[in-house]
């Protein structure tokens, strides 16, 4: 362990793995300025609350019911009650289930405002939107049961584009405030998965309704029953994964266009010294799109350089940069734990936020340098700092008020000090949406992901792992995410990633062709060179974990590996997770039949019950569990062990004897 003369900041060595992101610390320690990496150093994590066992639901608590040796070991009986009562059982769970509500209200308000746009653009009131994938329009009028042809003439003709996209909308934006049925969504599942679904009773009614009656019965003396609170929460979180999150996808995609491999590049080292840096960063696209638009007009250039700029460098921090990334080949400034130190650069003229994982103490960092602070969203707004500007986005105006936040940008690089660039940059092969990996598997005419499952049959592919999630202070920076993948790639596994995960693979070198001949086992490397694809797929944002569903769902669509999800050799991972967004994903994976392991225990230790629910029970119920492993190389062998189960069922964990067929043979299969 490197040695420092103050214990109350962080080693840089010891909380990274990423070059850049220790240059940059022991540039802020030097001139004293604090980040989320010394924070974690000072403050020490609430035992009884990461044991989730105090409960605050009423005025009469916070009542703290710590768990003894006695009660874990089974020695002594459990008689631990809270005021009024209530089990430990009754508090983990309540309390969990309130952190899926807060996650999945927070994709599906994404989703919700993407929906609002989205109507808005088919009304021909946000003139600056436009519809980009006519193919992917028609396809999600079919998800909704919405007719894409009508018949003029006794013949069937393609609808109207726009009034297709007005019923889409409008349909779309229905989901949300139903209260009866079920999403339209969840018949994109397998139908074995949905019939799971049905018997069990988790069908979402709407996505509002079930994050609302989450919040009812965690009221103080609703509902008592962990197990029904659990079921409520495993309902909740399908209305944001086969909900909320996948129609923001979809639209989104008909908004700005589906992804298709392009390239990029990431890290703090894609900031300009000779250019006004703006860097976007939050989730939502809305604003990050207008920005990328506006940049490239001749005034916006000529703005610059009237201000002494050789133009712009747009990038982006967090999914906001995952979503300019892999439509535009924008540059990725860094991910959640990188977002202070990009400000201290100095090089950043405006640091443009949206919503969800933006750090407060952004604002403050920002008053140390020139930043300008801009948020955008009437529901994030930010009351310090003088350097923090809200420019309200509108999508009505759009594009004008991209013009603006350009402006205060621009207006802002004279001001400019000194600069500490670190020259650290990757290069990165991004943007495998479902259709694109399904085009790289047979091209135009003959996409499918037969190759893939063939490959999986015969050995090459070992198993598919969505490895996702944020960074957490409380973990080394970016190693548990890079350890976990080398080791699963390694064993042949092929790696599909979102997020600061994805950021964390970009970083290491792992988002190239070229990295299978390096990390993978040879089985995965032979069918990456074939087809000409790293062996880890950048999927998008973390709202676009949903692209991880509809890709499992065609594996098991193009057949040999079951009838539902929780068939496949496949699982899930988060090593890292810090957000409650993580847990209601976490949880609709699950609910969808996935093991998912997390590196970042849930609150859930206080209640042995509720953790043997969680860890044991779910998986007779909906086919998926969570596991927990912290250190990242043994929770990749724990995943290889689950997936090898699962080989074994299908009858293909052992290779298959190659045997020369002559064709009186040939005609004995062809006839049966």
């Amino acid at each position: 362990m490197s040695e420092t003369t103050n214990p109350k900041v962080a080693v840089p060595e010891d909380v990274s793995i990423d070059s850049a992101t220790i240059k940059m610390l022991r540039h802020a320690q030097s001139k004293g300025v604090e980040t989320i990496f010394d924070r974690a150093v000072k403050m020490k994590q609430c035992n009884i609350g990461t044991e989730g066992i105090c409960c605050k639901i009423c005025a009469q608590g916070p009542c703290r019911l710590p768990l003894t040796k006695g009660i874990k070991d089974g020695s002594e009986k459990d008689t631990r009650v809270g005021l009024c009562g209530a089990t430990p059982e009754t508090i983990v769970a309540r309390n969990l289930i309130r952190q899926i509500a807060a996650g999945c209200a927070s994709h599906s308000d994404h989703g919700r405002s993407v929906t609002e746009t989205f109507l808005a653009m088919a009304r021909k009131e946000a003139h600056d939107y436009t519809i980009k994938d006519e193919i992917k329009l028609r396809e999600v009028a079919g998800y909704f049961g919405i007719p894409t042809t009508v018949e003029v003439d006794g013949v069937q003709v393609p609808r109207d584009k726009w009034d297709l996209a007005l019923e889409v909308g409008e349909t779309a934006l229905s989901q949300w405030g139903q209260q009866q049925g079920e999403l339209h969504y969840l018949k994109r599942a397998p139908k074995a998965t949905y019939d799971r679904w049905t018997k069990h009773g988790v069908k979402p009614r709407g996505i509002d309704r079930e994050v609302v009656e989450i919040m009812h019965r965690t009221h103080m003396g609703v509902d008592q029953d962990y197990r029904n609170l659990l079921h409520q929460g495993a309902r909740c979180s399908l209305g944001n994964g086969w909900g909320g999150s996948m129609m923001a996808t979809d639209l989104q995609d008909v908004l700005f266009g589906t992804p298709y491999p392009t390239t990029g590049k990431i890290n703090l080292g894609v900031l300009s010294r000779d250019k006004v840096n703006i860097i976007v960063h939050g989730h939502d696209p809305l604003v990050s799109e207008m920005i990328v638009c506006a940049v490239n007009l001749p005034e916006m250039q000529e703005y610059a350089r009237s201000k002494g700029a050789n133009g712009y460098v747009v990038s982006g921090m967090c999914c906001t940069a995952n979503e300019i990334l892999v439509r535009h080949g924008m540059p990725i400034a860094g991910d959640y734990l990188q977002q202070e130190l990009a400000v201290i650069t100095g090089a950043v003229e405006a640091m443009v936020v949206d919503v969800q994982c933006v750090m407060e103490s952004l604002a403050r960092v920002s008053e140390c340098y020139h930043t300008k602070f801009i948020t955008t969203m009437p529901i994030a707004k930010c009351a310090y700092g003088k350097n923090t500007v809200h420019v309200n986005f509108e999508e009505h105006a759009a594009l004008d008020k991209a013009k603006e936040i350009i402006k205060i940008a621009a207006d802002n690089f004279p001001n400019r000090g000194e600069t500490h660039i670190p020259s650290d940059t990757n290069r990165m092969v991004v943007g495998f949406s479902t259709e694109a990996i399904k085009y790289h598997l047979g091209g135009t005419f003959r996409g499918s992901f037969v190759p893939l499952n063939d490959n999986i049959i015969n050995g090459r592919i070992r198993g598919i792992v969505g490895v996702v999630g944020c960074n957490n202070a409380r973990v080394e920076h970016d190693e548990v995410h890079v350890a976990m993948i080398k080791e699963l790639v390694k064993n042949d596994c092929i790696v599909l990633t979102t997020g600061c995960s994805a950021m964390a693979c970009g970083k290491a070198g792992l988002l190239t062709p070229e990295s299978a001949a390096v990390f993978a086992g040879p089985g995965l490397a032979e069918v990456c060179e074939t087809v000409g694809i790293p062996p880890v797929l950048h999927m998008g944002s973390c709202l676009d974990n949903s692209r991880i569903l509809t890709a499992a769902t065609e594996v098991v669509k193009a057949g040999g590996l079951g009838k539902e999800l929780a068939d496949l050799p496949a699982a899930g991972a988060a090593p890292g997770w810090m957000s409650e967004k993580a847990i209601g994903i976490g949880q609709y994976f699950v609910t969808s039949g996935v093991y998912v392991m997390i590196g970042i225990p849930l609150a859930i230790a206080g209640s042995p019950v509720v953790k043997a629910h969680l860890e044991h029970d779910m998986e007779e119920l909906y086919g998926g569990k969570w596991a927990y492993e912290p250190d990242p190389v043994k929770a990749a062998h724990k995943i290889l062990a689950h997936i090898d189960v699962k080989r074994a069922a299908l009858g293909i964990d052992k290779a298959r004897e190659r045997v020369l067929m002559d064709m009186t043979d040939r005609q004995k299969i062809e006839a049966a």
